[in-house]
């Protein structure tokens, strides 16, 4: 498997084809999700093997985006099974890498570690300083795709979201879930105070 190479090839298509109002689902996201998988790989103790997975689906998981923001993960496992083949890796690498990609899906839906470390990573900005910051992306992609109307609508379904989002692996328990209870905490202030 090479992963190097397989990173190049899609982060290059990323980069250029990539629509520009992705302003959440961008390349930038894709990097993000990339180093928290790296981080939590060396955390949660991920064999060699099982990390170049992680790090695969990690770099892969939004690809779907290339082809329509409508069921993003599955036209990615299709890119997966189009072009990871040309990169080495095997028709069992291949599934168990679609079914990190599928996991993300929201609401998300972890079967085993390697799911609940790319799900953790996906959404690990939910428990981190930049909360606000990749959050306001967000809703601006979201609004842009006629999604949401306006900023009430968007603080009502952070708070929903953020009530039920649980994170799965011990590390981003113990990292996140104090910051994401206090980004929780001042929403509903917010929304209070309205």
């Amino acid at each position: 498997m090479d992963y190097p190479a397989s990173r190049d090839f899609i982060l290059d298509k990323l980069e250029k084809d990539l629509s520009p109002d992705l302003y959440y689902h961008g390349l930038h996201h894709t990097l993000d999700v990339m180093a928290a998988t790296e981080t939590l790989c060396e955390e949660e103790n991920v064999n060699e093997y099982d990390t170049l997975l992680l790090k695969t689906a990690a770099t892969f998981h939004d690809a779907g985006f290339l082809r329509s923001n409508f069921d993003h993960e599955i036209l990615g496992c299709d890119i997966v099974r189009e072009y990871l083949p040309d990169f080495g890796y095997s028709e069992k690498a291949i599934k168990k890498i679609c079914a990190m990609i599928m996991a993300t899906k929201i609401p998300q839906s972890p079967k085993n570690k390697l799911e609940e470390i790319i799900c953790d990573a996906d959404l690990d900005y939910l428990g981190r300083d930049d909360f606000k910051r990749i959050g306001d992306l967000l809703f601006k992609e979201l609004k842009t795709h006629r999604y949401l109307e306006n900023r009430e609508q968007w603080d009502a379904l952070q708070i929903s979201f953020l009530e039920k989002h649980t994170f799965f692996t011990e590390s981003s328990q113990a990292k996140r879930s104090a910051k994401k209870a206090m980004h929780l905490a001042k929403l509903k202030k917010k929304i209070q105070n309205i």
